[in-house]
Parts: C-alpha cells; sequence; structure tokens
C-alpha cells in the first residue's frame, strides 16, 4: 500500500512501541482525539502513546488508505491486549507540511 511518509511513519514508530518517534510524526501543536479525550501537542501525545503502548501493546497493519479533500483515512486492523482484538478501526488525519495536525480515532 502506498501510504505518505508521515503515515508510513507513524504506523512503523506504533508497532515499535517507540513513543518518541511517533510523536515525531505530529506537529507541535497538534491535537489526537481517542476514547473520548483530547491530547495537545507534542509532548501530551508523547505521553498518551507511551501510556497507549504499556497498557495495549497494539499494533496496526493497514487494510486501506484514502485521501479526501479536508483529511486522510487509514483504516488498520489493531491488535493487542483489549477485549475484541484484532479490530479494525478508522484513523482520521490532517496533514499539512509533512506533519500531522491532528488525528481523530474511530472504532
Amino acid at each position: 500500500m502506498n501510504l505518505p511518509k508521515v503515515i508510513s511513519d507513524l504506523v512503523r514508530t506504533q508497532n515499535n512501541f517507540d513513543s518518541v518517534a511517533y510523536a515525531n510524526c505530529f506537529s507541535e501543536t497538534a491535537i489526537v482525539y481517542d476514547e473520548g479525550k483530547t491530547h495537545r501537542g507534542r509532548k501530551e501525545i508523547e505521553h498518551w502513546i507511551a501510556d497507549a503502548n504499556e497498557r495495549y501493546e497494539a499494533t496496526m497493519q493497514p487494510v486501506s488508505f484514502e485521501e479526501k479533500e479536508t483529511e486522510s483515512i487509514l483504516k488498520a486492523e489493531t491488535s493487542g491486549k483489549f477485549d475484541g482484538s484484532p479490530i479494525v478501526l478508522s484513523y482520521h488525519l490532517a496533514i499539512a507540511d509533512g506533519l500531522i495536525q491532528s488525528l481523530k480515532i474511530k472504532g
């Protein structure tokens, strides 16, 4: 699957459980919406993904990718330590200047 570099990097760093490199896929002012919570800024995103990695040990395998006018949507089979694993999650991303500006994860 042909993914933009920043999304390919996001998948790779998630699967390597590298929270610092994962956070560096985002702009300094990026926003992540996940599990009903909002995480603002690269540092907060780094803490959020480190905590999620520890709790879920989730890895992702891209299933499909679509670019729309205002967002990109990555669907990925996500496996880890959680009920119903594996599941397909939708990652709704806004990308500008090669960095993720926002990410909303939907299950």
